[in-house]
């Protein structure tokens, strides 16, 4: 793809090593999500340029919801920037994905909006040295000093560096290097881009490091688990079951029958030994005189 920028969001600054073992400043810059939503040529606008969109704007107005339905996008994008192209056909809402324009070793530049800093003096605003600390001039550390000359100009030129608002403006970071593209759109910059976290900034490639160290990846080893050989199982296949017939049934009850009748053992018969009967007046007769024989 003939276009040279995208648009991006900083999302963080941290620190990285290259292979060559040097610690470098990394700047995480997320460039997904582009889309053309306007093209501009030299016949209708006078010059070639692409406007590209990015974001979700949720307070958008008529005119950017327009711009966003020609796109073909549902919503309208937060942020609208112009690229200049020299040659190539661009189409409407085309995406651009980072991979298509930049590859590790690219030398870029950084466009962004820094930081405000509120009203600041000289030595913070400009790098004044400020007066001497001795010879009584303790109240001009941070003194701007003389602001004009004498009678001739008698007055204070234009531009002359003095305090005043400091950031908030439109910065420019050149000759950055791109170490590494990722697959979900993320860009590692070395080096600081302006801006705080989730601010825009403009990504436009200038060139090409022909020494280019690519970032230091450590190789996580993972070990390797022992698999222990199980032994194998002997599966036993169990065969159907037929059900008896109604002659194999009627079989065997007979035999079982003949089983239980050859058990049988006769047992011997116990002698009864059968007392003789004693007669009922005899022994009577016998208690009435004994009892005769006791009162006498």
């Amino acid at each position: 793809m003939n276009l040279d920028g995208l648009l991006g969001i900083k999302k963080q600054q941290t620190q990285a090593f290259l292979e060559d073992g040097q610690r470098v400043p990394l700047s995480v810059i997320l460039a997904s999500g582009n889309v053309i939503t306007q093209v501009k040529t030299t016949d209708k606008e006078g010059y070639d340029s692409v406007q590209l969109g990015m974001g979700v704007n949720k307070k958008a107005n008529k005119a950017e919801l327009g711009n966003g339905k020609k796109a073909g996008l549902e919503t309208s994008p937060r942020f609208f920037r112009e690229l200049k192209i020299t040659e190539g056909e661009f189409k409407v809402g085309d995406k651009v994905e980072p991979a298509d324009i930049f590859k590790p070793g690219d030398i870029v530049d950084v466009i962004g909006q820094s930081k405000g800093k509120g009203f600041a003096g000289v030595v913070k605003r400009h790098h004044f040295k400020g007066g001497p600390r001795t010879h009584g001039q303790s109240d001009r550390e941070r003194a701007p000093g003389s602001i004009g000359q004498t009678t001739t100009p008698g007055r204070v030129y234009r531009g002359k560096r003095m305090a005043g608002r400091m950031g908030d403006e439109r910065t420019t970071v050149k000759n950055l290097e791109v170490l590494e593209v990722k697959e979900d759109g993320t860009i590692l910059v070395k080096g600081l881009v302006p801006g705080s976290v989730n601010s825009l900034v403009i990504i436009k490639k200038v060139g090409e490091n022909k020494k280019f160290v690519p970032l230091y990846k450590e190789i996580v080893e993972q070990p390797v688990e022992e698999v222990q050989a199980v032994p194998e199982q002997t599966q036993v296949v169990s065969e159907p079951v037929q059900e008896p017939t109604l002659e194999a049934k009627e079989e065997a009850n007979v035999g079982l029958e003949a089983e239980a009748s050859a058990e049988v053992v006769e047992q011997p018969t116990e002698e009864v030994q059968v007392q003789p009967e004693v007669n009922q007046t005899e022994a009577t007769e016998e208690v009435k005189e004994g009892e005769e024989n006791a009162s006498k």
